[in-house]
Order: structure tokens, then C-alpha cells, then sequence
């Protein structure tokens, strides 16, 4: 079973706090992964617990660690950290899950929960299908009766973890091989669980950084700061003169950059840096990177010169990191800034990007804009529809995009939002306009479809 169930879409369990997503939801996932996991082992579970800096992560953070030690598991605290940071506790310190409250790069007001298997990756199969049940009231899986209750001595307890997230800290700084002494660095937190992080490493790396989105108050994760408001980084970097910057998401999983122009240099324009680099140094595995449907024709055209294919594959990194296990593949990612790296990471890691693309630099001498040598995108349109429901506003949608990409000769995506309420379009070809008018009548046809 892959999670795309009635609460766990793919990129796990979402929605506002406190509405669609409760205290109570959290107590019944912690109990339920809690026995789980006790079962399976015949023993006591132990799980890490991240959260990003959201006002609701608290509570789902103590609700989670309440139902986990309810049910007899020990509960490890990692407090305010990345989502891939709990993926490597998970994998390196003996864990047998891991969970991470976040809700990426939604506003404050929504949270999340993610689940992860003792490896580091997104959870799936039986664990998932009974949390399912169980937050539906279905104990048929658990005999017809409630989940039991530890007591005495077979009681869980809480662990404060924060040495876990300094080893993570120090793995992120092992994994340069230059100094970046001399380089002038923006990094963008978007007040989110890179704030503090992200400084630390770039500085113990040799960087002068300058820091924005590193003033969480519980209400402004990715309030106009972060990878999904990229203005405030090119700012940043314009007005202070700076090699480069980096911006963040909410808990940290992907990166977009920003060159010494001021320019957005998206997930795709990564991988085509980080593909060469690794393909230099003998480092990409079969001369392949991962990709989705979502890129740029322009990335597969761009690699194809220098000799390195395209895996193509569905959105979503838990399908990208798939596609990368079944090929072999050391590179994949979406244009969204998640980059995966196999040989560092189960996940993708948006520090782990920005130390990949320092590296390119620092070693090369060169700035990302010429790093960018022999890139050129195609005209794309990229829209996204707010909607009620996705399956009502999908109706007719498919048939309307095969019928204008044949007409236009274009590309066209639609496809429902994993982790929000709008249909993405996408609209690709030599034609910047026939990709805007294939992208508004789309657009039109959904918004008829919601009535």
C-alpha cells in the first residue's frame, strides 16, 4: 500500500491544525505506531519525534509522544528541526521510526504529520494502513478491541534528543571537501526548522552568511520569506552583493537558489549543475539522474548533450526516491528544489543540496551563472487552481489537455495537489503564449467544474 489513503496523501497527514488535524489524530498515530512497532518486535518501539516552528507543532509534537508512550514506546525529542534530520536519526541511531510535524511549505495555520520507517524513508505498507483504520474507528485490525495500555514498568517514556540534531549538524559539515572561506552566502530560513541550522553549518564551513527568515514566532513559517517567496532572497543578494543564496522551506526538505544576479535558479537548473559535477568526478552512477513529468524538456535536452539520460517519473519525491532505488541512480529530484542525493540521503535534504551546488562552486571557481553553461529551459506556463474538491474540478480535465496539446504542440500536466487544495497545470513547448492560453483554458475549465 503506498500512502494515499483518506488521511495520508503523499506527502503525509495535512491539513489545518486543530481542524482537520487534531491532538487527537497525533494520540491515536503515536499509539497505534507505538503497539505497532512493540508487536512486531516483541519488545519496546523507539521513535525520534521532529517538529518544525509552527504554534500547533507543539501540541501534535506532545500528543504524538503521549500516544507512543501510552503504548509502551520510548518517545526521542528532537525539538525544532528538518525533516531530513529526522530521516537520519531514523537510519543512523537504531531507530524504528521516525516522525516529523510539518507542513512544509503550507502557512502556519496548517500542520502535518510524516511518517518514516526505520531507513529514513516515507513510511508505507501495513504501519500506515492501520493508522488509517485506526483514526477511523476501525479496531477490527487490533481484535475489535481498543489498543491496549502499558502500565507499570512497561510504560514509555520521553527523551530529550537534541544531541541527535547535532550529529546531523555534524554530518551536514562532513560532507564539504573545500573551505568556502571568502565566499559571501545568503541563506533564507523562511522562519521555518532551517533558521539556526543552516547558519551554523555555513559558517563552521568558512562562510560569511547573511541570514533572513530566522525569526520564527509560531505564526510566520514561509510568511513572504522562503523557497516559496524567493523575492525576498534575490533581494538579499542583490542588495548586499553576495556569491550566492539559498531558501528553505518549512522543515527544510527542499532548496531553490539564487545566483550572484539575483537570478532563481529552480530544482531543475540543480540537478543540471549537481549531474555535471558528479558526472566530472565519476560520482554518477550509469551517466542517469531521476526526474518527473513536472521538469523542463529543457533539462533533458541539456543533459543529454553532455551525455547523461533522464529516469522520468511520477510527482512526488517518495516516487523519485523509488525510481532511484530501482535504477541505481545517485541523483534525482523535482523542480521544486526536492533534490535527493543516494549516497548522503534516503530523502531529499534541501542543506544537503546547498553544500552539493558550494561544492560545484568552490571547486570549479566559477559562479552558478556559468555553471549554468549549456542550459536552456523551454517556454513553460505553471499555474496553480484553487479548488473545493479535486476529483469534481478534475472532471473532463484530462480529455480537454490531451485535445489543446495536440492542437498547440505542447506538453500539458494536470494533476490534483498532493499536499493542497488546487490543481497544478503545466504547460510546455516553443510557445510562451500557446503555453499561457492552454494554461487559462484549463484554468477556466476547473473553475467551471467548481461551479
Amino acid at each position: 500500500m503506498s500512502i494515499t489513503g483518506k488521511y495520508f496523501g503523499t506527502d503525509g497527514f495535512r491539513g489545518e491544525a486543530g481542524a482537520v488535524i487534531t491532538a487527537e489524530h497525533a494520540f491515536k498515530v503515536g499509539r497505534v505506531l507505538g503497539w505497532y512497532f512493540g508487536e512486531r518486535l516483541k519488545g519496546k518501539c523507539r521513535a525520534v519525534i521532529g517538529k518544525d516552528t509552527r504554534l500547533s507543532s507543539y501540541m501534535l509534537e506532545y500528543s504524538l509522544a503521549a500516544g507512543l508512550t501510552a503504548s509502551g514506546a520510548d518517545a526521542y525529542i528532537l525539538h525544532v528541526t528538518t525533516t531530513p534530520s529526522v530521516s537520519f536519526a531514523a537510519r543512523c541511531d537504531g531507530f524504528d521510526c521516525g516522525i516529523m510535524v510539518s507542513a512544509s511549505h503550507n502557512p502556519y495555520y496548517d500542520n502535518g504529520i510524516k511518517l518514516m520507517n526505520g531507513q529514513g524513508e516515507k513510511m508505507d505498507g501495513e504501519a500506515v494502513e492501520l493508522v488509517e483504520r485506526y483514526l477511523d474507528g476501525d479496531l477490527a485490525p487490533f481484535g475489535g478491541r481498543d489498543i491496549p495500555f502499558a502500565s507499570g514498568r512497561d510504560v514509555g517514556r520521553t527523551v530529550d534528543y537534541v544531541s541527535g540534531r547535532n550529529r546531523y549538524i555534524g554530518h551536514l559539515i562532513s560532507l564539504a571537501t573545500c573551505s568556502y572561506k571568502g565566499l559571501r552566502i545568503g541563506l533564507d530560513g523562511a522562519n521555518g526548522s532551517a533558521f539556526s541550522i543552516a547558519r551554523s553549518v555555513f559558517d563552521a564551513l568558512g562562510a560569511k552568511t547573511f541570514v533572513i527568515g530566522d525569526c520564527p514566532d509560531g505564526t510566520n513559517v514561509n510568511d513572504g520569506v522562503g523557497s516559496t517567496h524567493i523575492e525576498a532572497l534575490q533581494k538579499l543578494v542583490k542588495d548586499n552583493s553576495l556569491d550566492i543564496g539559498f531558501a528553505f522551506d518549512g522543515d527544510a526538505d527542499r532548496c531553490i537558489t539564487v545566483d550572484e544576479n539575483g537570478q532563481v535558479v529552480t530544482g531543475d537548473e540543480e540537478m543540471f549543475i549537481c549531474a555535471y559535477y558528479f558526472k566530472s568526478r565519476n560520482l554518477l552512477t550509469g551517466d542517469k539522474i531521476v526526474c518527473t513529468v513536472m521538469s523542463n524538456g529543457g533539462l533533458i535536452k541539456s543533459l543529454a548533450a553532455r551525455g547523461i539520460d533522464c529516469v522520468l517519473c511520477e510527482v512526488g519525491d517518495k516516487n523519485v526516491c523509488d525510481a532511484m532505488a530501482k535504477t541505481g541512480a545517485a541523483l534525482g529530484g523535482e523542480r521544486s528544489g526536492h533534490v535527493v542525493f543516494s549516497k548522503y540521503e534516503t530523502t531529499g535534504d534541501g542543506l544537503v543540496t546547498a553544500i552539493m551546488i558550494m561544492e560545484a562552486v568552490a571547486e570549479s571557481k566559477l559562479p552558478v551563472s556559468k555553471l549554468l553553461k549549456g542550459y536552456k529551459s523551454l517556454p513553460q506556463a505553471l499555474i496553480s487552481v484553487p479548488v473545493t474538491d479535486k476529483k469534481t474540478a478534475m472532471a473532463g480535465v484530462e480529455n480537454l489537455a490531451k485535445k489543446l496539446a495536440k492542437e498547440l504542440d505542447l506538453r500539458i500536466l494536470a494533476r490534483p495537489s498532493g499536499t493542497e487544495r488546487v490543481i497544478r497545470v503545466m504547460a510546455e513547448g516553443e510557445s510562451e503564449e500557446r503555453c499561457a492560453l492552454a494554461c487559462k483554458i484549463i484554468s477556466s475549465k476547473i473553475t467551471e467544474n467548481c461551479g
